[in-house]
Parts: C-alpha cells; structure tokens; sequence
C-alpha cells in the first residue's frame, strides 16, 4: 500500500518547522485507551497516515492511550518498519551484497546518490525518493541489483539509474512500500 506523504500542516508553526496536524491521531487511535499488546497496530496505522511519527504524534498517541510516550518510543526505536524522520514515496534500495559489490554495485550507489542528491539514510528534499543499502536483496546471479518500491532492477549499471528512477519521479509511477 503506498505511503501517503507527511499533511501539510493547518496550524502555525513556531520556529523552523511548522506544526504537525494532530487532529486525525484521535481517529485513527481510536476513541478507547487501547492495550499495550495493540501498541504495534495503532503506530502501524498512524505512520501509514503521517508518512512516519514525528514527537508530538508519539506523544498524543500516549496521551490518548495511556501508554508512557517513553515506552512508545523504545517501541518505534526497536522495530525497523518504523520512522520518526520523514521517509520519501519512493524506497530505493542499493544491494551491498557480495555478489553485487563484484560486479559493480559501487557504480550504481554512486549514480543513485548522484541523480538524487542523497546518502544513504536519507530522502530527497521534496520527499519523493529515500535511499537506503541492504546487505542483500537475495537476486545474487543477477547482480548488481537495485529495487525501487520493492520491483527489482536486475544487472544495473550507472547509466541505467537515471532512467529507471524517472519512471517514479514526480508520482509518474505509483509506488511505495512499507
């Protein structure tokens, strides 16, 4: 299911950021204090709403639950599939593999850096495109591989990067992967 990007907010901000709309966290928590056990569920549900879960929405998830914003984070921190940096529509992800690393996956990480203006960890300014490497995709005897939104890229190169990328750019292509 695609991530949807972080909402614009409808309140003012002070400083640099701009305030988060918390208004919809009530609704997708739901109206009952729900159990540490459906902890899991209800990030899962409120991250796929912002796009990842930012401070205030960690901690008006506690205040609605009753469950300690401390023990929330340790949650969010623990488990991969959660974020509390904005994440882009798109994941592209670089194999480090061994197999890849000898046949070049060097070559397509530095193009991929390159077209995007990213590191690894990171997402594009305009929240299209995260980056990130993997230690493998599990494709070896098609190496380098290369995925975007999970579709695999098989025996890439650099000056293939550019062109499979504009196919997701600018939400030409629907995507997006959890």
């Amino acid at each position: 299911m695609p991530r949807r990007r972080p909402r614009a907010p409808e309140t003012e901000g002070t400083g640099d950021a701009p305030a988060l709309d918390l208004a919809d966290v009530a609704g997708l928590v739901g109206h009952d204090r729900c159990a540490a056990s459906d902890l899991i569920p209800v990030l899962q549900k409120v991250q796929q709403h912002y796009g990842y879960l930012p401070e205030p929405v960690v901690e008006e998830i506690a205040r609605l639950t009753g469950i300690p914003a401390s023990r929330i984070f340790g949650v969010v921190t623990f488990y991969a599939q959660f974020t509390t940096v904005p994440k882009g529509r798109h994941t592209v992800r670089v194999c480090q593999g061994t197999a890849c690393h000898v046949r070049g996956a060097h070559e397509v990480l530095r193009a991929v850096e390159k077209d995007l203006s990213v590191k690894p960890g990171e997402t594009t300014n305009d929240l299209d495109f995260s980056l990130e490497t993997v230690a493998c995709l599990g494709a070896c005897s098609f190496a380098p591989v290369m995925t975007v939104d999970g579709q695999y890229f098989a025996k890439m190169r650099g000056s293939r990067v550019a062109p499979v990328l504009g196919e997701f750019a600018g939400g030409a292509r629907e995507g997006g992967d959890a």
